[in-house]
């Protein structure tokens, strides 16, 4: 496993806007970068702000440390001329707000969404997958927007943008309190997890609070401050939120064991 103090994120130019991928609220696009590689980009000037592609960046990396598949993640600079010859004024004004440092995520071409009438997914795969997503809260894994992919034949993460919510309630969210996660009775793959005690004892091991804090140490400051926080308090947070529920993993996993049997 990768040493994190070594944790990294490669940085590129975008150079050339290819087409936007109308899915949900946050406008994402595919784009051409100075690397000659396609990424899917989250703009940081979206609906959702800088607390999506904060999520994105952390829950991203944190199934990377499962060993779990993530297309790479790079940050997207954007230049503040980017988006003058943009013919559609909605994109435009998307182009115009996320000057700076945007979230890309490494383009699969040719790969097919999950679908788990046709995709067969072992059940250690799938019990981590679920794991990782009651870890966060992710609420976007379900039958209806599954954001996986099967790509050569393997199965690959993206788009936790939705994932840590909380941190969008105000002042106070990180504080260590029990939280439910009802909404993992819709997770697409629960029927499948069947392994969630050994994907929780490797996940704790896996995700010790030094790695945590090197996943988190990843985001920028800039994404951090928009919040009127101090950049390096705001970061404790999310340190101190993850390391609780981690420290608490028993609970949820308990709640996705009864959302299990519940369905079969």
């Amino acid at each position: 496993m990768q040493d994190p103090a070594s944790l990294s994120l490669r940085t590129v130019d975008v150079t050339r806007y290819v087409t936007p991928l109308r899915e949900g609220g946050s406008l994402p696009a595919l784009v051409e970068a100075d690397d000659g590689f396609m990424y899917v980009v989250k703009f940081r000037g979206a609906g959702q702000g800088l607390k999506a592609l904060i999520a994105e960046l952390i829950v991203g990396e944190m199934a990377r440390a499962l060993g779990l598949r993530l297309p790479e993640l790079v940050f997207c600079q954007l230049d503040e001329a980017f988006g003058r010859t943009e013919p559609d004024e909605e994109i435009q004004d998307l182009l115009r707000f996320s000057t700076g440092l945007n979230l890309g995520l490494h383009y699969l071409s040719g790969a097919s969404t999950y679908d788990a009438l046709v995709n067969t997914i072992e059940p250690g795969l799938a019990s981590r997958i679920v794991w990782l997503d009651c870890l966060t809260l992710n609420v976007d894994r379900t039958a209806r927007n599954t954001n996986l992919l099967m790509w050569h034949k393997e199965l690959w993460l993206i788009d936790h943008g939705a994932a840590l919510y909380v941190h969008h309630s105000g002042p106070g969210w990180a504080e260590p309190r029990p939280r439910p996660f009802p909404q993992v009775k819709d997770h697409v793959l629960l029927p499948q997890a069947t392994d969630l005690t050994a994907a929780d004892a490797e996940g704790r091991a896996r995700l010790t609070p030094e790695r945590i804090r090197a996943i988190v140490a990843l985001v920028p400051a800039e994404w951090l401050a928009e919040s009127g926080v101090d950049p390096e308090e705001q970061r404790e947070n999310y340190v101190r939120f993850l390391t609780a529920r981690l420290a608490a993993s028993e609970t949820f996993v308990q709640e996705a064991e009864n959302a299990r049997k519940a369905l079969v």
